[in-house]
């Protein structure tokens, strides 16, 4: 059983990888039916965090179905992400998660995310702080290095572990690349190797099938798999991941109206959790992969991404399950 401290998370977790505007409660609340074993909010500004910003506030909400759940922080100063850390603590997620991996440049561009793997020794010390400021335990998410040049994941994990973080994941490229080429695992693998790391290692970047998630696993040895992009209007992968796992064969894709019926849910609960305005917006990035290889979507989509109606979306909806059938379609 792998335990992120005393956090038992499955003994091969699935984890959902913090992405910011997807991993919110109505995504998450499909990631987890379908298998998901640990998630993670997206990443939260700690400056927003203790300026009682709303959107930030809003973040915190967790619900009981999702646990255990980490709340994810970013920033760059010592003091605020102190006083983040007991902000966290107090809406009670099983783990604080600190995000050293996002390459977004006006993030990068203060300090944070993965601009701090520019300055190793500061990356420690504000660990540090964090650890010692909270009763949760603490994990970290980053990448390889800043560049090509600069890969010094391992001793990143050894300095990071040594100020008390309970679990490390690890996205296999680096600042520079973004999310370009192709993830390379074999540093991660090497952490896994080293007879001093003991803390769980958690390995991200292009996991994007059961059968690669299997490779992977076996050849790195990691404790277990975040997964992010692939999972967007997919939640599907994490259950066939599991069912690759356990009988080495591959669930058939999910049905159209499986498909209809997660978009439903999603969009339902989206406005529920961020009210009608906000809940329709903010749905339209969502359509396009549900929907994804399915032939003459064009003419639905255009309506899911511009009718501001919540019962002409559903209603649309309904329409897809309708036109297509699973005979027309081969799609992811």
């Amino acid at each position: 059983m792998v335990k992120i401290g005393d956090v038992e998370v499955g003994e091969f977790p699935l984890l959902l990888a913090p992405m910011e505007d997807v991993s919110d409660p109505p995504f998450r609340a499909l990631c987890k039916a379908h298998g998901c074993d640990m998630m993670y909010t997206e990443f939260i500004s700690v400056e927003g965090l203790i300026r009682d910003a709303d959107k930030s506030v809003q973040k915190l909400d967790i619900y009981d179905y999702e646990r255990p759940i980490g709340i994810q922080i970013f920033g760059a100063e010592m003091d605020s992400m102190m006083r983040a850390a007991a902000i966290v603590e107090e809406a009670r997620p099983e783990v604080l998660d600190i995000n050293y991996g996002c390459p977004v440049k006006k993030v990068v561009c203060k300090m944070a995310g993965a601009g701090i793997l520019q300055d190793i020794d500061k990356m420690v010390e504000l660990t540090d702080a964090v650890v010692r400021s909270t009763k949760l335990p603490v994990t970290v998410k980053t990448r390889l290095g800043w560049d090509e040049n600069t890969k010094y994941i391992e001793e990143v994990a050894e300095r990071l572990q040594d100020v008390g973080i309970k679990a490390l994941s690890i996205h296999g490229r680096t600042r520079k690349q973004m999310y370009k080429g192709e993830a390379d695992w074999t540093l991660i693998g090497k952490i896994k190797e080293n007879p001093r790391i003991h803390i769980p290692v958690f390995g991200n970047g292009d996991i994007d099938s059961p059968q690669k998630a299997l490779e992977y696993r076996q050849r790195f040895g990691v404790d277990g798999i975040m997964i992010g992009r692939a999972s967007i209007g997919y939640p599907w992968i994490f259950r066939e991941i599991k069912h690759f796992f356990q009988t080495g064969e591959l669930l058939p894709p999910p049905s159209v109206r499986e498909r209809v019926e997660a978009a439903s849910e999603h969009l339902r609960r989206s406005l529920e959790w961020k009210g009608e305005k906000l809940g329709v917006l903010e749905m339209r990035r969502h359509y396009t992969n549900y929907f994804r290889g399915f032939p003459g979507i064009k003419e639905f989509r255009k309506r899911l991404v511009t009718d501001e109606d919540p019962a002409s979306l559903f209603a649309t909806l309904s329409e897809i399950e309708e036109h297509f059938s699973d005979a027309e379609l081969v799609v992811h």
